[in-house]
């Protein structure tokens, strides 16, 4: 590592972290693995995806992708990897976990993409609506889930491409594409568990929508979003106000799922309680939570 004197004034307060906020950052980082490994899981053991909103998969991919190129050309976060060459090893890492916090939150997501479709019900392309156990299943069609992952690629693919043509031709367009990123993360983000909740709400019942996944969420939103703003600061606000708004959603629809749960879990005790046999074929979402575990 060069003196201090050697090191840029712009990137000397990166060059001694603080090991509190690095702890706090690497914990945030674990924690949205974590936080994903729940739904990644319940989806491969239930074998299907039948719960999942394709437009709610969508836009959480979308706007994951938007909030990874917004935090990766943002002037503040290419001035800090800029300094990675300045203040050496552990304090470059410090310095990006923003960065790779993002990253991984990306990733997870797009897993999830990806076993949505591959566990996409395909006995179940269309909606029926003609009895009273049907009504209650995924309206969902393959063809809908296969145009959730075309859109989501080609979206990725159009950000790469702009993001990489600013850097190398525009660089005093950057910030702007930062906020454009941004905004469009915030929007996707605010709408984006709006037709989760619809589904939800419809179907009675979560199905493979991961509970714990919800529940290790929730509050992390809020905390990472404030380790994203004591690191970015107010000019970063198109970065880290998009996990407030997602934080907030995610409450409601992990409320109405814990409603869901209970009461099917009532209604679980008190079939088996009268000892109704017959009662759990008139119940297809007590069924499907006892397949479940």
């Amino acid at each position: 590592m060069d003196s201090w004197e050697a090191i840029s004034d712009e990137c000397k307060p990166l060059a001694h972290p603080n090991l509190g906020n690095f702890g706090l950052s690497i914990f945030i980082l674990l924690g949205i693995l974590v936080s994903y490994l729940p739904q990644h899981a319940k989806i491969i053991l239930r074998r299907s995806s039948e719960g999942l909103s394709p437009w709610f998969v969508l836009l959480g991919t979308t706007s994951g992708t938007s909030a990874i190129a917004n935090i990766l050309v943002l002037p503040k976060s290419r001035s800090d990897i800029g300094c990675c060459d300045e203040i050496g090893g552990f304090p470059c890492a410090a310095a990006l976990l923003g960065i790779a916090q993002v990253g991984v939150q990306w990733s997870c997501f797009f897993l999830i993409m990806l076993l949505f479709l591959v566990f996409f019900p395909r006995d179940q392309t269309t909606a029926v609506e003609s009895s009273p156990e049907d009504e209650n299943r995924s309206p969902y069609t393959i063809r809908q889930a296969l145009g959730v992952v075309v859109i989501s690629i080609v979206h990725f693919l159009v950000v790469f491409l702009v993001s990489v043509i600013l850097l190398g031709r525009f660089p005093e367009k950057l910030q702007l594409w930062a906020n454009i990123l941004g905004i469009m993360a915030t929007c996707l983000a605010s709408i984006q568990y709006l037709p989760q909740i619809w589904t939800t709400w419809r179907l009675q019942h979560v199905y493979s929508l991961s509970i714990p996944m919800m529940l290790i969420q929730t509050p992390g939103s809020f905390v990472w979003a404030t380790s994203l703003a004591v690191r970015l600061g107010p000019s970063g606000w198109s970065a880290w106000g998009v996990y407030i708004v997602t934080g907030c959603l995610q409450g409601v629809l992990l409320a109405m799922g814990i409603w869901f749960w209970f009461r099917d879990r009532k209604l679980q005790k008190g079939v088996t309680g009268n000892g109704v046999h017959a009662a759990s074929e008139q119940t297809p979402l007590l069924q499907d939570e006892r397949r479940d575990g």
